[in-house]
Protein backbone atom coordinates (compact mmCIF):
# COMPACT_ATOMS: atom_id res chain seq x y z
CA UNK A 1 0.00 0.00 0.00
CA UNK A 2 1.42 3.51 -1.21
CA UNK A 3 0.77 7.28 0.22
CA UNK A 4 1.37 8.26 -3.44
CA UNK A 5 -1.84 9.67 -4.94
CA UNK A 6 -2.68 8.01 -8.51
CA UNK A 7 -5.73 10.37 -9.17
CA UNK A 8 -6.85 13.48 -7.59
CA UNK A 9 -10.22 15.67 -8.36
CA UNK A 10 -10.34 19.16 -6.78
CA UNK A 11 -13.44 21.04 -6.26
CA UNK A 12 -15.54 19.05 -8.87
CA UNK A 13 -19.08 21.06 -9.39
CA UNK A 14 -21.92 19.75 -11.65
CA UNK A 15 -25.19 21.30 -12.29
CA UNK A 16 -28.18 19.69 -14.23
CA UNK A 17 -31.60 21.63 -15.20
CA UNK A 18 -33.00 22.38 -11.41
CA UNK A 19 -30.73 20.89 -9.66
CA UNK A 20 -26.70 21.28 -8.63
CA UNK A 21 -25.58 16.84 -8.27
CA UNK A 22 -21.72 18.33 -7.41
CA UNK A 23 -21.16 21.03 -4.82
CA UNK A 24 -16.91 21.63 -5.29
CA UNK A 25 -16.26 17.95 -4.38
CA UNK A 26 -12.72 16.17 -4.19
CA UNK A 27 -11.25 12.86 -3.64
CA UNK A 28 -7.78 11.54 -4.04
CA UNK A 29 -7.17 7.88 -4.90
CA UNK A 30 -3.77 6.60 -3.35
CA UNK A 31 -1.96 3.83 -5.32
CA UNK A 32 -2.58 0.25 -4.44
CA UNK A 33 -5.67 0.97 -2.85
CA UNK A 34 -9.93 0.50 -2.49
CA UNK A 35 -11.09 3.66 -2.08
CA UNK A 36 -14.84 3.05 -1.32
CA UNK A 37 -17.02 6.09 -1.86
CA UNK A 38 -20.08 5.86 0.22
CA UNK A 39 -23.80 7.85 0.27
CA UNK A 40 -27.77 7.66 -0.34
CA UNK A 41 -29.24 7.58 -3.83
CA UNK A 42 -28.77 11.11 -5.23
CA UNK A 43 -25.84 11.80 -3.25
CA UNK A 44 -23.72 12.89 -6.25
CA UNK A 45 -21.14 9.19 -6.00
CA UNK A 46 -22.13 8.23 -10.05
CA UNK A 47 -22.11 11.49 -11.05
CA UNK A 48 -18.83 12.23 -9.74
CA UNK A 49 -17.69 8.82 -11.84
CA UNK A 50 -19.19 9.70 -14.89
CA UNK A 51 -17.41 13.40 -14.63
CA UNK A 52 -14.06 11.37 -14.14
CA UNK A 53 -14.86 8.88 -17.23
CA UNK A 54 -16.02 11.80 -19.80
CA UNK A 55 -19.74 11.00 -19.49
CA UNK A 56 -20.52 14.32 -17.85
CA UNK A 57 -18.81 17.32 -18.65
CA UNK A 58 -17.86 19.21 -15.07
CA UNK A 59 -19.05 22.47 -14.52
CA UNK A 60 -15.93 23.30 -12.48
CA UNK A 61 -12.90 21.77 -11.01
CA UNK A 62 -9.92 19.58 -11.91
CA UNK A 63 -8.81 16.32 -12.36
CA UNK A 64 -5.08 15.24 -12.18
CA UNK A 65 -3.83 11.42 -12.67
CA UNK A 66 -0.47 11.08 -12.11
CA UNK A 67 -0.05 14.38 -11.08
CA UNK A 68 -1.13 15.69 -14.88
CA UNK A 69 -4.14 17.64 -15.25
CA UNK A 70 -6.48 15.50 -17.58
CA UNK A 71 -9.85 16.51 -18.78
CA UNK A 72 -11.16 13.21 -21.03
CA UNK A 73 -13.79 14.02 -23.74
CA UNK A 74 -15.66 10.77 -23.66
CA UNK A 75 -15.14 7.45 -21.99
CA UNK A 76 -12.90 5.80 -25.06
CA UNK A 77 -10.45 8.81 -24.04
CA UNK A 78 -10.67 7.74 -20.64
CA UNK A 79 -10.05 4.44 -21.15
CA UNK A 80 -7.22 5.37 -23.61
CA UNK A 81 -5.65 6.94 -20.76
CA UNK A 82 -5.96 4.16 -18.28
CA UNK A 83 -9.02 4.63 -16.45
CA UNK A 84 -12.02 1.84 -16.77
CA UNK A 85 -15.18 2.15 -15.08
CA UNK A 86 -17.56 -0.96 -14.54
CA UNK A 87 -20.85 0.37 -14.57
CA UNK A 88 -23.95 -0.66 -12.41
CA UNK A 89 -26.46 -0.68 -15.25
CA UNK A 90 -24.75 -3.11 -17.87
CA UNK A 91 -24.44 -1.64 -21.48
CA UNK A 92 -23.52 -4.27 -23.55
CA UNK A 93 -23.31 -5.50 -26.95
CA UNK A 94 -25.43 -9.19 -26.13
CA UNK A 95 -26.00 -10.29 -29.66
CA UNK A 96 -22.35 -10.40 -29.92
CA UNK A 97 -19.75 -12.90 -27.94
CA UNK A 98 -17.56 -12.49 -24.80
CA UNK A 99 -14.22 -11.45 -26.99
CA UNK A 100 -15.92 -8.72 -29.46
CA UNK A 101 -17.69 -6.98 -26.12
CA UNK A 102 -13.80 -6.56 -24.64
CA UNK A 103 -12.06 -5.64 -27.55
CA UNK A 104 -15.07 -3.80 -29.41
CA UNK A 105 -13.58 -0.91 -31.21
CA UNK A 106 -9.81 -1.89 -31.40
CA UNK A 107 -10.00 -5.57 -32.87
CA UNK A 108 -6.59 -7.54 -33.39
CA UNK A 109 -5.58 -6.67 -37.06
CA UNK A 110 -3.99 -9.32 -38.93
CA UNK A 111 -2.52 -8.16 -42.12
CA UNK A 112 -3.36 -4.93 -41.14
CA UNK A 113 -7.49 -4.87 -41.87
CA UNK A 114 -8.90 -8.30 -41.11
CA UNK A 115 -9.45 -9.00 -37.80
CA UNK A 116 -7.59 -12.05 -36.04
CA UNK A 117 -10.08 -14.15 -34.18
CA UNK A 118 -7.37 -16.11 -32.87
CA UNK A 119 -5.19 -13.48 -31.22
CA UNK A 120 -8.41 -12.12 -29.60
CA UNK A 121 -9.36 -15.09 -28.33
CA UNK A 122 -6.25 -16.01 -26.71
CA UNK A 123 -5.84 -12.29 -25.56
CA UNK A 124 -9.11 -12.96 -23.89
CA UNK A 125 -8.35 -16.27 -22.50
CA UNK A 126 -4.96 -15.17 -21.10
CA UNK A 127 -6.87 -12.54 -19.75
CA UNK A 128 -9.54 -14.65 -17.81
CA UNK A 129 -6.97 -16.97 -16.71
CA UNK A 130 -5.12 -14.46 -14.77
CA UNK A 131 -8.57 -13.62 -12.82
CA UNK A 132 -10.34 -17.28 -12.62
CA UNK A 133 -12.80 -16.76 -14.92
CA UNK A 134 -13.95 -20.03 -16.54
CA UNK A 135 -15.90 -18.32 -19.23
CA UNK A 136 -15.50 -19.22 -23.24
CA UNK A 137 -14.49 -16.07 -24.86
CA UNK A 138 -17.13 -17.46 -27.60
CA UNK A 139 -19.73 -17.34 -25.46
CA UNK A 140 -22.76 -15.45 -26.82
CA UNK A 141 -23.28 -12.65 -23.88
CA UNK A 142 -27.36 -12.71 -24.03
CA UNK A 143 -26.47 -16.53 -23.04
CA UNK A 144 -25.24 -15.65 -19.51
CA UNK A 145 -26.14 -14.06 -16.37
CA UNK A 146 -25.81 -11.13 -15.02
CA UNK A 147 -23.11 -11.60 -12.81
CA UNK A 148 -20.98 -13.23 -15.76
CA UNK A 149 -21.64 -10.39 -17.72
CA UNK A 150 -20.57 -8.29 -14.91
CA UNK A 151 -17.07 -10.09 -15.12
CA UNK A 152 -16.75 -9.88 -18.53
CA UNK A 153 -16.44 -5.72 -17.90
CA UNK A 154 -14.27 -6.39 -15.14
CA UNK A 155 -11.76 -8.23 -17.27
CA UNK A 156 -12.34 -5.91 -20.38
CA UNK A 157 -10.85 -2.64 -17.87
CA UNK A 158 -7.89 -4.81 -17.34
CA UNK A 159 -7.61 -5.53 -20.76
CA UNK A 160 -7.12 -1.32 -21.28
CA UNK A 161 -4.42 -1.90 -18.57
CA UNK A 162 -6.10 0.76 -16.30
CA UNK A 163 -4.41 2.62 -13.30
CA UNK A 164 -7.98 3.43 -11.83
CA UNK A 165 -10.82 1.24 -12.18
CA UNK A 166 -14.08 2.51 -10.83
CA UNK A 167 -16.45 -0.16 -9.59
CA UNK A 168 -20.46 0.94 -9.82
CA UNK A 169 -22.22 -1.71 -7.21
CA UNK A 170 -20.39 -4.34 -8.37
CA UNK A 171 -21.70 -7.14 -6.46
CA UNK A 172 -25.45 -5.97 -6.45
CA UNK A 173 -26.25 -9.13 -8.41
CA UNK A 174 -23.54 -11.28 -7.28
CA UNK A 175 -23.56 -14.58 -5.13
CA UNK A 176 -21.92 -15.26 -1.81
CA UNK A 177 -19.69 -17.17 -3.63
CA UNK A 178 -18.77 -14.60 -6.59
CA UNK A 179 -18.08 -11.79 -4.45
CA UNK A 180 -15.61 -13.85 -3.16
CA UNK A 181 -13.76 -13.96 -6.09
CA UNK A 182 -14.04 -10.60 -7.25
CA UNK A 183 -12.57 -9.86 -3.95
CA UNK A 184 -9.50 -11.98 -5.09
CA UNK A 185 -9.34 -10.53 -8.09
CA UNK A 186 -9.28 -6.75 -6.85
CA UNK A 187 -6.45 -7.82 -4.30
CA UNK A 188 -4.95 -8.43 -7.42
CA UNK A 189 -5.27 -5.71 -8.95
CA UNK A 190 -3.83 -3.59 -5.70
CA UNK A 191 -0.56 -5.84 -6.13
CA UNK A 192 -0.29 -4.34 -9.29
CA UNK A 193 -0.53 -0.56 -7.82
CA UNK A 194 -4.28 -0.18 -9.04
CA UNK A 195 -6.36 2.41 -7.89
CA UNK A 196 -9.98 1.21 -7.44
CA UNK A 197 -13.09 3.22 -6.64
CA UNK A 198 -15.45 1.35 -4.94
CA UNK A 199 -19.13 2.34 -4.73
CA UNK A 200 -21.57 0.24 -2.80
CA UNK A 201 -24.61 0.39 -0.28
CA UNK A 202 -23.53 -2.98 1.41
CA UNK A 203 -22.02 -1.71 4.58
CA UNK A 204 -19.93 -4.98 5.51
CA UNK A 205 -17.95 -5.07 2.92
CA UNK A 206 -16.88 -2.06 2.41
CA UNK A 207 -15.49 -2.37 5.82
CA UNK A 208 -13.96 -5.32 4.61
CA UNK A 209 -12.71 -4.37 1.50
CA UNK A 210 -11.88 -0.58 2.06
CA UNK A 211 -8.40 0.66 2.73
CA UNK A 212 -10.03 4.48 2.80
CA UNK A 213 -13.41 5.87 2.82
CA UNK A 214 -15.21 9.06 1.08
CA UNK A 215 -18.59 10.06 2.40
CA UNK A 216 -20.71 12.02 0.46
CA UNK A 217 -24.09 13.90 0.85
CA UNK A 218 -26.02 16.00 -1.28
CA UNK A 219 -23.76 16.46 -3.60
CA UNK A 220 -21.21 17.19 -1.13
CA UNK A 221 -17.83 15.90 0.48
CA UNK A 222 -19.12 15.04 4.19
CA UNK A 223 -15.38 13.40 4.95
CA UNK A 224 -12.59 11.37 4.12
CA UNK A 225 -10.56 8.84 5.99
CA UNK A 226 -8.79 5.84 6.07
CA UNK A 227 -11.71 2.50 6.41
CA UNK A 228 -9.99 1.76 10.01
CA UNK A 229 -11.66 4.78 11.60
CA UNK A 230 -14.82 3.98 9.97
CA UNK A 231 -17.72 1.26 12.00
CA UNK A 232 -20.81 0.87 10.41
CA UNK A 233 -23.01 2.79 12.48
CA UNK A 234 -20.69 5.74 11.71
CA UNK A 235 -21.09 5.60 8.01
CA UNK A 236 -25.14 4.98 8.28
CA UNK A 237 -24.84 8.35 10.38
CA UNK A 238 -22.35 10.09 7.79
CA UNK A 239 -24.64 9.38 4.88
CA UNK A 240 -27.89 9.92 5.94
CA UNK A 241 -27.38 12.60 8.32
CA UNK A 242 -29.23 10.82 11.05
CA UNK A 243 -29.14 8.05 13.85
CA UNK A 244 -30.66 4.71 11.79
CA UNK A 245 -30.90 2.50 14.24
CA UNK A 246 -32.20 -0.82 12.77
CA UNK A 247 -31.88 -2.01 9.49
CA UNK A 248 -35.31 -4.13 8.93
CA UNK A 249 -38.37 -3.39 10.35
CA UNK A 250 -40.59 -5.06 12.80
CA UNK A 251 -42.39 -7.51 10.93
CA UNK A 252 -46.29 -6.41 11.09
CA UNK A 253 -47.83 -8.90 8.84
CA UNK A 254 -49.60 -12.07 10.06
CA UNK A 255 -49.59 -14.76 7.24
CA UNK A 256 -53.41 -16.22 6.46
CA UNK A 257 -55.06 -18.06 4.41
CA UNK A 258 -52.94 -19.60 1.05
CA UNK A 259 -53.41 -17.72 -1.70
CA UNK A 260 -51.41 -18.70 -4.45
CA UNK A 261 -50.55 -22.29 -4.98
CA UNK A 262 -47.63 -22.99 -7.65
CA UNK A 263 -47.78 -26.85 -8.35
CA UNK A 264 -44.69 -29.11 -10.49
CA UNK A 265 -43.80 -25.53 -12.45
CA UNK A 266 -41.39 -26.06 -15.42
CA UNK A 267 -40.61 -24.32 -18.29
CA UNK A 268 -39.36 -24.67 -21.59
CA UNK A 269 -37.08 -22.28 -22.52
CA UNK A 270 -34.94 -22.12 -18.91
CA UNK A 271 -34.00 -24.28 -16.27
CA UNK A 272 -37.06 -24.68 -14.02
CA UNK A 273 -37.74 -27.88 -13.21
CA UNK A 274 -40.38 -29.30 -11.73
CA UNK A 275 -40.87 -26.39 -8.78
CA UNK A 276 -43.96 -26.59 -6.38
CA UNK A 277 -44.55 -24.10 -3.58
CA UNK A 278 -47.45 -21.33 -1.82
CA UNK A 279 -47.88 -18.33 -0.52
CA UNK A 280 -50.36 -17.33 2.32
CA UNK A 281 -51.84 -13.75 2.26
CA UNK A 282 -50.11 -11.47 4.04
CA UNK A 283 -46.85 -13.49 3.97
CA UNK A 284 -43.36 -12.73 2.09
CA UNK A 285 -41.68 -15.17 0.86
CA UNK A 286 -38.05 -15.29 0.00
CA UNK A 287 -36.43 -17.23 -3.02
CA UNK A 288 -32.35 -17.54 -2.52
CA UNK A 289 -30.09 -20.09 -4.05
CA UNK A 290 -26.84 -19.07 -6.08
CA UNK A 291 -26.43 -17.45 -9.63
CA UNK A 292 -28.28 -19.83 -12.59
CA UNK A 293 -30.18 -21.40 -9.77
CA UNK A 294 -33.43 -20.45 -11.37
CA UNK A 295 -34.99 -17.92 -8.84
CA UNK A 296 -35.54 -14.94 -11.41
CA UNK A 297 -36.87 -17.92 -13.97
CA UNK A 298 -39.73 -18.70 -11.52
CA UNK A 299 -41.23 -15.59 -11.23
CA UNK A 300 -40.75 -14.80 -14.85
CA UNK A 301 -42.67 -18.00 -15.09
CA UNK A 302 -45.40 -17.33 -12.82
CA UNK A 303 -45.65 -13.24 -14.51
CA UNK A 304 -45.84 -15.17 -18.18
CA UNK A 305 -42.50 -14.06 -19.61
CA UNK A 306 -41.36 -17.48 -20.49
CA UNK A 307 -43.59 -19.96 -21.76
CA UNK A 308 -44.02 -23.18 -19.39
CA UNK A 309 -44.07 -27.24 -20.71
CA UNK A 310 -45.61 -27.64 -17.29
CA UNK A 311 -47.28 -27.29 -14.06
CA UNK A 312 -50.21 -24.71 -12.86
CA UNK A 313 -50.79 -21.63 -10.70
CA UNK A 314 -54.14 -21.18 -8.39
CA UNK A 315 -54.75 -17.51 -7.21
CA UNK A 316 -57.84 -18.22 -4.75
CA UNK A 317 -57.79 -21.90 -5.59
CA UNK A 318 -58.76 -20.75 -9.84
CA UNK A 319 -56.61 -21.74 -12.39
CA UNK A 320 -54.74 -18.56 -14.19
CA UNK A 321 -52.97 -19.15 -16.83
CA UNK A 322 -50.88 -16.10 -17.13
CA UNK A 323 -49.64 -16.39 -20.89
CA UNK A 324 -48.41 -13.45 -21.12
CA UNK A 325 -47.70 -9.94 -18.34
CA UNK A 326 -50.56 -8.40 -19.68
CA UNK A 327 -52.63 -11.39 -18.87
CA UNK A 328 -50.53 -11.73 -15.54
CA UNK A 329 -51.31 -7.88 -14.65
CA UNK A 330 -54.72 -8.32 -15.32
CA UNK A 331 -54.88 -11.44 -13.11
CA UNK A 332 -52.95 -9.29 -9.93
CA UNK A 333 -49.52 -10.43 -10.40
CA UNK A 334 -47.38 -7.58 -10.93
CA UNK A 335 -42.98 -8.22 -10.87
CA UNK A 336 -40.18 -5.97 -10.60
CA UNK A 337 -37.23 -6.66 -12.55
CA UNK A 338 -33.68 -7.52 -11.43
CA UNK A 339 -32.54 -5.45 -14.61
CA UNK A 340 -34.39 -2.25 -14.52
CA UNK A 341 -32.78 -0.39 -17.03
CA UNK A 342 -32.83 -3.27 -19.69
CA UNK A 343 -36.64 -4.49 -18.53
CA UNK A 344 -37.92 -1.28 -16.15
CA UNK A 345 -37.36 2.29 -17.43
CA UNK A 346 -38.48 3.90 -20.00
CA UNK A 347 -35.55 6.32 -20.25
CA UNK A 348 -36.30 8.94 -22.60
CA UNK A 349 -39.79 9.51 -20.73
CA UNK A 350 -40.36 11.14 -17.32
CA UNK A 351 -41.33 10.24 -13.67
CA UNK A 352 -44.76 10.20 -14.81
CA UNK A 353 -44.79 8.43 -17.75
CA UNK A 354 -42.85 5.62 -16.07
CA UNK A 355 -45.05 5.97 -13.04
CA UNK A 356 -48.59 5.73 -14.63
CA UNK A 357 -47.77 3.46 -17.74
CA UNK A 358 -48.93 -0.07 -16.23
CA UNK A 359 -52.05 1.54 -15.25
CA UNK A 360 -53.41 3.76 -18.05
CA UNK A 361 -56.80 2.27 -18.14
CA UNK A 362 -57.43 3.78 -14.98
CA UNK A 363 -56.48 7.49 -16.43
CA UNK A 364 -58.59 7.34 -19.17
CA UNK A 365 -61.54 9.86 -19.41
CA UNK A 366 -61.71 9.50 -23.16
CA UNK A 367 -61.55 7.01 -25.60
CA UNK A 368 -57.60 8.17 -26.41
CA UNK A 369 -57.45 11.12 -24.07
CA UNK A 370 -55.50 10.31 -20.31
CA UNK A 371 -56.37 12.76 -17.56
CA UNK A 372 -53.10 14.14 -16.90
CA UNK A 373 -54.73 15.44 -13.52
CA UNK A 374 -55.06 11.82 -11.95
CA UNK A 375 -51.52 10.96 -13.17
CA UNK A 376 -49.73 14.02 -11.72
CA UNK A 377 -51.85 12.72 -8.52
CA UNK A 378 -50.68 9.04 -8.17
CA UNK A 379 -47.39 10.51 -9.59
CA UNK A 380 -46.95 12.62 -7.28
CA UNK A 381 -48.27 10.00 -4.33
CA UNK A 382 -45.13 7.76 -5.75
CA UNK A 383 -42.73 10.25 -5.23
CA UNK A 384 -43.76 11.24 -1.65
CA UNK A 385 -44.55 7.56 -0.43
CA UNK A 386 -41.12 6.35 -2.18
CA UNK A 387 -38.87 9.63 -1.36
CA UNK A 388 -38.30 9.76 -4.88
CA UNK A 389 -35.00 12.48 -5.51
CA UNK A 390 -36.31 14.47 -8.31
CA UNK A 391 -36.71 18.16 -9.52
CA UNK A 392 -39.86 17.34 -11.09
CA UNK A 393 -42.47 14.65 -12.15
CA UNK A 394 -41.48 15.96 -15.79
CA UNK A 395 -37.86 14.92 -15.36
CA UNK A 396 -36.20 12.19 -17.66
CA UNK A 397 -36.07 8.94 -15.89
CA UNK A 398 -32.44 7.95 -16.86
CA UNK A 399 -31.13 11.18 -15.01
CA UNK A 400 -31.99 9.89 -12.10
CA UNK A 401 -29.64 7.86 -9.44
CA UNK A 402 -30.36 3.91 -10.31
CA UNK A 403 -32.39 3.48 -6.79
CA UNK A 404 -34.34 6.29 -7.45
CA UNK A 405 -35.21 4.92 -11.03
CA UNK A 406 -35.89 1.64 -8.59
CA UNK A 407 -38.40 3.54 -6.48
CA UNK A 408 -40.05 4.96 -9.18
CA UNK A 409 -41.05 1.43 -10.77
CA UNK A 410 -42.07 0.06 -7.23
CA UNK A 411 -44.20 2.78 -7.25
CA UNK A 412 -45.44 1.85 -10.81
CA UNK A 413 -46.69 -1.47 -9.79
CA UNK A 414 -48.29 -0.46 -6.36
CA UNK A 415 -50.31 1.63 -8.39
CA UNK A 416 -52.27 -1.45 -9.90
CA UNK A 417 -52.81 -2.67 -6.62
CA UNK A 418 -51.63 -6.45 -7.18
CA UNK A 419 -52.90 -9.25 -5.16
CA UNK A 420 -49.57 -10.92 -5.79
CA UNK A 421 -46.66 -8.52 -5.82
CA UNK A 422 -42.78 -10.74 -6.69
CA UNK A 423 -39.85 -8.41 -6.44
CA UNK A 424 -36.57 -9.40 -7.76
CA UNK A 425 -33.72 -8.09 -6.39
CA UNK A 426 -35.54 -5.10 -5.12
CA UNK A 427 -32.79 -3.09 -3.45
CA UNK A 428 -30.41 -3.41 -5.54
CA UNK A 429 -27.67 -0.59 -5.55
CA UNK A 430 -30.01 1.23 -2.81
CA UNK A 431 -28.20 3.20 -0.10
CA UNK A 432 -29.33 1.75 3.64
CA UNK A 433 -31.82 4.45 4.34
CA UNK A 434 -33.56 4.28 1.14
CA UNK A 435 -33.51 0.37 2.25
CA UNK A 436 -35.11 0.42 5.22
CA UNK A 437 -37.74 2.44 3.55
CA UNK A 438 -38.62 -0.50 0.69
CA UNK A 439 -38.42 -3.04 3.57
CA UNK A 440 -41.34 -1.08 5.83
CA UNK A 441 -42.87 -0.45 2.59
CA UNK A 442 -42.82 -4.65 2.04
CA UNK A 443 -43.87 -5.48 5.20
CA UNK A 444 -46.57 -2.83 5.31
CA UNK A 445 -48.13 -4.01 2.37
CA UNK A 446 -47.78 -7.87 3.56
CA UNK A 447 -49.84 -6.85 6.63
CA UNK A 448 -52.59 -5.44 4.53
CA UNK A 449 -52.77 -8.89 3.16
CA UNK A 450 -50.90 -8.65 -0.17
CA UNK A 451 -48.56 -11.93 -0.94
CA UNK A 452 -44.97 -11.14 -1.49
CA UNK A 453 -42.89 -13.09 -3.48
CA UNK A 454 -38.86 -11.39 -2.90
CA UNK A 455 -35.69 -12.95 -5.30
CA UNK A 456 -32.60 -11.38 -3.42
CA UNK A 457 -28.90 -12.16 -3.36
CA UNK A 458 -28.41 -10.44 -0.32
CA UNK A 459 -29.28 -13.32 2.90
CA UNK A 460 -29.13 -11.23 5.65
CA UNK A 461 -31.74 -9.10 3.67
CA UNK A 462 -33.91 -12.53 3.08
CA UNK A 463 -33.83 -13.27 7.06
CA UNK A 464 -34.53 -9.78 8.13
CA UNK A 465 -38.35 -9.01 5.64
CA UNK A 466 -39.12 -12.44 5.11
CA UNK A 467 -41.64 -14.95 6.65
CA UNK A 468 -40.35 -18.06 4.35
CA UNK A 469 -37.13 -18.66 2.24
CA UNK A 470 -37.75 -21.23 -0.67
CA UNK A 471 -34.16 -22.66 -1.79
CA UNK A 472 -33.02 -23.15 -5.38
CA UNK A 473 -30.56 -24.75 -7.30
CA UNK A 474 -30.15 -26.45 -10.55
CA UNK A 475 -33.41 -25.35 -11.52
CA UNK A 476 -35.09 -27.16 -8.56
CA UNK A 477 -36.57 -25.99 -5.15
CA UNK A 478 -34.27 -27.99 -2.59
CA UNK A 479 -35.15 -26.74 0.12
CA UNK A 480 -37.70 -24.17 2.59
CA UNK A 481 -36.88 -22.98 5.61
CA UNK A 482 -38.41 -20.92 8.29
CA UNK A 483 -36.57 -17.37 8.28
CA UNK A 484 -36.85 -16.60 11.70
CA UNK A 485 -34.91 -20.10 12.50
CA UNK A 486 -32.42 -20.73 10.41
CA UNK A 487 -29.13 -19.47 9.06
CA UNK A 488 -26.90 -18.18 6.27
CA UNK A 489 -24.69 -21.22 6.30
CA UNK A 490 -27.94 -23.40 6.48
CA UNK A 491 -29.69 -22.12 2.95
CA UNK A 492 -25.61 -21.89 1.43
CA UNK A 493 -25.66 -25.29 2.19
CA UNK A 494 -28.94 -26.14 0.50
CA UNK A 495 -28.01 -23.84 -2.17
CA UNK A 496 -25.14 -25.92 -3.18
CA UNK A 497 -26.92 -29.49 -3.57
CA UNK A 498 -27.10 -29.03 -6.93
CA UNK A 499 -24.06 -27.35 -7.91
Amino acid sequence: MSDKILLKMENISKEFPGVRALDNVSLEVREGTVHALMGENGAGKSTLMKCLFGIYEKNGGRIFLDGKEVSFKNPKDALEHGVAMVHQELNQALKRNVMDNIWLGRYPKKLGFVTSESEMYQKTKKIFDELGISTDPRTVMSKMSVAERQMVEIAKAVSYNARIIVLDEPTSSLTEQEVGHLFRIIDMLKSRGCGIIYISHKMEEILKISDDITVMRDGTHVITDRASSFTMDKIIRLMVGRELTNRFPEKTNRPAEVILEVKNLSSKHNIVDDVSFDVKKGEIVGFAGLAGAGRTEVIENIFGISERSGGTIKLHGKEVLNRSAREAIKNGFALLTEERRSTGIFGILNICDNTTISNLKKYKKARLVLSDKSRRKDTEWAIKSMRIKTPSQRTQIRSLSGGNQQKVILGRWLLTEPEILMLDEPTRGIDVGAKFEIYQLIVDLAAKGKAIIMVSSELPELLGVCDRICVMSGGKLVGEVDAANTTQEEILALAAENV
